[in-house]
This record gives structure tokens, C-alpha cells and sequence, in this order.
């Protein structure tokens, strides 16, 4: 359904009860009861999963599933699956300038980006009282799924050139992979960066930030948002990620959530940061009721705040959990009346 999503952002940030948006689409599974391969790899299977989740969690919109092996497979990457875990990305491809030369951009639709294009279109038809976001991998991170995170790491010192020609073709896959999920009508997308998160506010700038920028500048307008996902140390950051152009930050809980909406600017909505692994995977439905509403309680005075997990909910995430989670937002909201 195509909304005006500019204006859902204002009426989120007008709202006196907001509803979570939790990073949520892999605990699905279980709703499900299917491992994980089998629900990466249907479309159907992830609109019905998005369906599962949205029916049972009263969420502010649905997301896709935040797996960040999809773009680079399609690359060419070899992927790691097992039934109760997040796809991984095995070694790299990229070593040297002849292999950046030789990288071959490929078309959208190849692998599974087809697959999970085609579960978007598919959960439209499905979910017509939410939002609807795309999941997408940022650019650094993308990079460095390819050439190996701690070599990026160091090429981004001794070889500059070789990084950008790589991200070059990258942040040309990732503009048309994200036009793509707007031309069957999402409603946006989570972008993942990730591994930006590592960088000094320098290189951040320079191998991250600019290319985010030109993507949202090609992609975002106001029936179609980008929000920028980062669960790194991003305090030191955060003049450079507000220069590139998203509508919505995520941040994780390598943060403190209190001190980010100290920086970020009133107009900007933040989402974060119940951790995912000690909270929602490996806490009580006590531990993270708590840590819910300690989290609330230091942040809903700023309007432009909406309560969330840190990054994406691990698949064999107890639902106890889950569904504690969404008590303790009824519950601060109820007892604030």
C-alpha cells in the first residue's frame, strides 16, 4: 500500500503512545515451526512469516529479515547456513586490484535477491495495516563481506583506491536492488551498516557515509524512507551519519540510548536498543521487562524516540521474551496516562 511515509514519520514523532518496531522476522521460525534455510529460501514462506509476526506483535511496521548475506552472495560470495542461525559469509573474493577489476556487478534478481524481492511483493498483499520495510546491507559492510572485514580494515590505510572501486560497484548494485523493492511497493527500507561502526569519524565519512548518501539521494522520497541501522560504538559518529540524508536512525546497544538522542537533531526519529542476544535470546521475561522499561523510562521524553531492539532479534529468541517485551511498552504507556 503506498502511504505518504514523511508523514507517518511526524505522526510518530506527534504521538503520545507509540507503537515498537522492533528488528523482528527471524523468531518467526518458530511461529512457523521451519529452520531457517527453509524460510530464506521462499519468498511465500518469508511473506507468511512477516504475516505470523505481525499478527501476533502489534508493531508500528513489518520488517523483512535482516540478512546480511543476501547482497553478497549475489556477488558471488559463499554463504554458511544452518537451521537455527543468521546466514554468515564464508572467506572473501576480493584480495587484490585484478579482483576488484574483475568483480561483476550482478543483476537484481540473482540468488536470492529475487527470492526476498518477491516476499516483499508477496507480504503487500498480506499485511495492509503497517508499514512495510525492506531489509538491505549498507555499503562498507557489503565491502566488506567481500574483501574480509580485517582486510578492508587495513586496505582502507594502505590501498584507498582498491576500497572505493569496490564500493563504487556496490553502492551501484545497492541503488538498483533498492529501487527495485520501492517498484513492488515497499515502503522503505532498514539499511545495515554495520560494520561503519569500526571506523574513525573520518573514514566513516569517507568509505561509508558518502556512499549512503548518494544511495538514499537516489532512492528515498516521501512515499519510500531509509533507515540507517548501525549497532556499532556510533557516539563518535554521529555528525557524519546525520549528514547522510535518512529520514530514521536504529542504533544498537553498544550505545547508551539516552546519550544518542542527546545528539541527534528533534526532527530525526531513533529507534533502539534492547539487546538482542542478552535480552531477547538469552534473558528471562523479567530480565527484559525491566531492561524494556529502564530504557523507556531515561528516553520516551524525547518525542522523536521509538523503543526497539538493538539489532535483529536471533531466530531461537524464546517468544516469553518477545512477548514480555511488548508488555512492558503497554504497560510504561498505560501506567504514563
Amino acid at each position: 500500500m503506498k502511504r505518504n511515509m514523511y508523514q507517518w514519520l511526524e505522526d510518530i514523532k506527534a504521538c503520545e503512545t507509540k507503537k515498537t518496531i522492533p528488528v523482528l522476522s527471524f523468531p518467526g521460525i518458530k511461529l512457523l515451526d521451519i529452520t531457517v534455510p527453509t524460510l530464506i529460501g521462499d519468498s511465500e514462506t518469508q511473506a507468511k512469516c512477516m504475516k505470523a509476526v505481525a499478527d501476533r506483535c502489534d508493531t508500528g511496521a513489518a520488517l523483512s529479515l535482516m540478512d546480511l548475506s543476501v547482497e553478497a552472495e549475489a556477488f558471488g560470495s559463499v554463504i554458511k547456513t544452518s537451521d537455527d542461525e543468521v546466514p554468515t559469509v564464508i572467506g572473501s573474493i576480493i584480495q587484490t586490484e585484478e579482483d576488484a577489476d574483475n568483480l561483476n556487478i550482478p543483476q537484481v534478481g540473482a540468488k536470492r535477491t529475487g527470492i526476498y524481492i518477491g516476499a516483499i511483493k508477496k507480504a503487500l498483499e498480506l499485511i495492509i495495516d503497517r508499514p512495510i520495510l525492506a531489509g538491505v546491507i549498507g555499503p562498507f559492510s557489503l565491502a566488506g563481506r567481500l574483501m574480509d572485514m580485517t582486510e578492508i580494515m587495513v586496505t582502507c590505510y594502505t590501498d584507498p583506491d582498491l576500497v572505493h572501486k569496490v564500493l563504487e560497484k556496490v553502492t551501484e548494485f545497492s541503488i538498483a536492488y533498492i529501487k527495485a523493492y520501492k517498484e513492488v511497493g515497499a515502503n522503505g527500507c532498514v539499511m545495515a551498516e554495520p560494520a561503519a561502526g569500526l571506523l574513525s569519524p573520518e573514514f566513516n565519512h569517507e568509505f561509508s557515509t558518502k556512499y549512503v548518501k548518494r544511495i538514499i539521494a537516489e532512492t528515498q522520497d516521501e512515499n519510500f524512507i531509509i533507515v540507517y541501522h548501525n549497532c556499532g560504538n556510533t557516539v563518535p559518529l554521529i555528525e557524519s551519519l546525520m549528514s547522510n540524508g535518512a529520514k530514521a536512525y536504529h542504533f544498537g546497544n553498544a550505545v547508551k540510548m539516552e546519550e544518542i538522542l542527546a545528539l541527534v537533531p528533534a526532527d530525526k526519529v531513533v529507534m533502539g536498543n534492547v539487546e538482542p542476544a542478552g535480552q531477547f535470546r538469552n534473558g528471562t521475561p523479567q530480565s527484559i521487562y525491566d531492561n524494556t522499561t529502564e530504557i523507556m523510562k531515561k528516553c520516551c521524553s524525547y518525542k522523536n524516540f521509538v523503543i526497539s531492539s538493538g539489532c535483529d532479534i536471533p531466530p531461537l529468541s524464546p517468544w516469553e521474551n518477545i512477548d514480555a517485551f511488548f508488555k512492558a511498552v503497554k504497560d510504561f504507556y498505560t501506567d504514563a496516562k
